[in-house]
């Protein structure tokens, strides 16, 4: 994984609601960025278990809840909790600068298995 962050501008922050997640797609892949009261976080936006969208997902701290299926993941380490096997979603390096989402898509890791995708 580079250790320098490429970051890619997404949005401003008033497009994304307090506890709320919106999908976009860069370079290529389909994220999912929640607003959890003012801190945003960046999530790969398919469930692992039947591919809901998790931008969809309720919202509750820093956990979202697959509107398929109801498997909840944690939105800053992307692990499943609860599930009925090991299982995670990407996370990616996200950050706010002048009132705009920044988001680095190249440096996205899953925490289960520890490698960067």
């Amino acid at each position: 994984m580079n250790s320098e962050h490429i970051w890619t501008p997404i949005t401003k922050i008033e497009n994304i609601p307090s506890r709320q997640g919106r999908s976009v797609t860069v370079g290529g892949k389909e994220l999912a960025i929640f607003n959890v009261n003012g801190r945003f976080l960046t999530i790969d936006n398919r469930c692992p278990h039947k591919g809901g969208p998790l931008s969809d997902g309720i919202v509750a701290g820093t956990t979202v809840v697959c509107p398929l299926h109801g498997w909840r993941f944690d939105l800053e380490s992307g692990l499943a909790a609860r599930a009925t096997a090991p299982a995670c979603v990407t996370t990616f390096p996200t950050r706010v600068e002048d009132g705009i989402v920044f988001v680095d898509v190249e440096a996205g890791v899953c925490l289960q298995t520890q490698e960067a995708v």
